[in-house]
């Protein structure tokens, strides 16, 4: 008695897998930036320092006078002059009314018609010392300083990015297959 025999050839499934590979490319161009600093305003007053001299009274001393000082010292010398010959006539005058107390009163004011007065002489310099005068004012310096910050713009470009994904194939290459044969 033969015995069938069994044959069994089994192909297993096989499968096939592609990748296709992704990518990604970035790109960016540069900003566009822009930067500005305006100048700074500066605005300045000054006030010249000044020098005054004068030495009107120095001059004065050495007798280089102006002329209407001049007049006014010759008006002035001439009221006093009219004031104390006032004063003088109306003394005597009194005097004189008083003869009968006694006394040379005729002969007293004689003598002081007659005579000069004293002169004055002292020691002094020309000009006095300290007769010119000297004034000083200091000058000035005002700044006004006006600052303004930098203005900065930017213009940013934005990126531009190409990118496709990795793709991945699966397929079934090779079936599964079963293959019995029987053999007597």
């Amino acid at each position: 008695m033969k015995i069938p025999q069994l044959t069994m050839q089994a192909t297993f499934p096989q499968l096939s897998i592609t990748i296709e590979r992704g990518y990604m490319h970035m790109r960016q161009q540069q900003a566009e930036l822009s930067i500005e600093q305006p100048k700074p305003q500066l605005e300045m007053k000054t006030t010249p320092p000044r020098l005054t001299i004068d030495q009107t009274e120095a001059r004065a001393d050495v007798d280089l006078k102006h002329i209407f000082r001049r007049i006014e010292e010759a008006a002035q010398d001439g009221y006093a002059s009219w004031l104390s010959y006032l004063e003088t006539t109306a003394m005597q005058g009194d005097e004189l009314m008083r003869i009968e107390q006694g006394g040379d009163v005729l002969a007293m004011q004689a003598q002081a018609n007659s005579e000069r007065p004293p002169f004055d002489y002292n020691v002094g310099l020309i000009p006095r010392p300290f007769s010119v005068k000297i004034g000083f004012e200091q000058g000035r310096i005002e700044m006004n300083w006006q600052t303004s910050g930098a203005r900065i713009h930017i213009e940013p470009r934005p990126v531009q990015i190409d990118y496709k994904p990795n793709v991945v194939h699966i397929d079934l290459a090779r079936h599964n297959n079963l293959r019995i044969d029987v053999s007597v």
